[in-house]
């Protein structure tokens, strides 16, 4: 899944960019957050996991 694609869903899902982390960026809503990989292209089974994981 394209990186961008991951983070519209995200976005999609109430979460909102915070910071750059080391190597991940890190997006929050409310006292939840994820950490998304910074790569152009991220693994469908990372993607699905956490897409899953917040139901969206």
């Amino acid at each position: 899944m394209k990186h961008r694609d991951l983070i519209k869903k995200l976005e999609d899902g109430g979460f909102v960019f915070e910071r750059h982390g080391g190597n991940h960026d890190i997006y929050r809503r409310g006292d939840e957050i994820e950490k998304v990989p910074r790569h152009k292209e991220i693994n469908e089974k990372l993607a699905r996991m956490i897409l899953k994981k917040w139901n969206l």
